[in-house]
């Protein structure tokens, strides 16, 4: 044999051992109990609101599945201006809650400090309180007669908001702005924490450059951070627009029958008057409304990274 025609020299490297079937397995069987959550405290859930959206009978006699799809065209005639009026004080809150979470949460990522985590603390301070407690607050600070309402009469503030509906004379409570700002205030936590993630991670490198091209501090803003903070933007809105539509608790407590929620009609269906097919059939088309919405909104934002 030629030394041409010699085998080749076995590999003197460590070999590379292929993981085992049960290996490979592992990350499968980490999903499972994930999976089982979300099929019995999820999907099992939306699947029996499904059925029953679609039936027909009282509590006293029983309800039966006849698909009754005639069910959902009843509730949206009967129930629109509430559907309406819940994505206009969610929109609204929402754009509130942009306008006063963004300003702070730039001011934690990139001025706080050394008081930056003290500052974190207090803007999720809110949640160490019960959400009903937190409504019930705010029926004491916008009482009649207060100190927010005097100072809302001196400013004539009022004045305007009384033009466009908002308020009725001198009171603010049982009016739309006292729900919206319950709403601002319970879910402006939900914007500040995504803004707060994604302006941190943008890095301070990017100014200096901007400062080094003679950009001013409003064409870095615009040009730099901003669009780099579009995730926690569209993060933020989503965290506190879906919420806020359904919700109840604000409409019932700081508002009145002509600023009832569709999410207040939901809770009086189900515990009230017990027409179970209406509630479930409400439910179902405020979930297929705000899914539009949020699908129509991330897609314009032109981004899909989410915080």
């Amino acid at each position: 044999m030629s030394v041409t025609d010699a085998p080749p020299a076995p590999p003197t490297g460590p070999r590379i051992r292929k993981p085992s079937t049960r290996k490979r397995l592992v990350p499968y069987w980490l999903l499972v109990p994930g999976i089982l959550w979300l099929l019995v405290f999820f999907a099992l859930p939306m699947v029996y609101q499904a059925s029953t959206s679609v039936q027909t009978g009282s509590l006293e006699q029983g309800f039966e599945v006849t698909w009754h799809f005639r069910t959902y065209w009843d509730a949206l005639a009967d129930y629109y201006p509430q559907f309406v009026r819940s994505l206009l004080y969610a929109g609204t809150a929402t754009v509130l809650c942009l306008l006063l979470g963004y300003p702070l949460a730039y001011l934690i990522a990139f001025r706080a400090g050394r008081a930056r985590n003290l500052v974190l603390v207090l803007v999720v301070a809110p949640f160490f309180t019960s959400f009903l407690i937190r409504t019930l607050a705010w029926k004491t600070i916008l009482a009649d007669g207060g100190a927010v309402v005097d100072v809302l009469n001196t400013l004539h503030v009022l004045d305007v908001t009384s033009r466009l509906g908002w308020t009725e004379g001198d009171r603010v409570l049982a009016t739309p702005l006292a729900v919206v700002c319950g709403l601002t205030y319970n879910f402006l936590p939900f914007m500040i924490l995504p803004l707060y993630t994604s302006l941190e991670r943008i890095d301070g490198r990017l100014h200096e450059a901007a400062g080094d091209l003679y950009a001013t501090p409003a064409t870095t803003f615009r040009k730099v951070t901003f669009p780099l903070s579009m995730p926690g933007v569209v993060s933020g809105t989503l965290l506190t627009f879906i919420p806020a539509s359904g919700d109840y608790v604000n409409a019932e407590l700081l508002g009145s029958t002509d600023t009832k929620m569709v999410g207040s009609v939901i809770q009086s269906q189900f515990l009230r008057v017990l027409d179970y097919p209406t509630a479930a059939a409400l439910s179902f088309i405020l979930m297929a409304v705000v899914l539009f919405a949020v699908t129509v909104y991330i897609r314009r934002s032109g981004t899909e990274d989410l915080v």
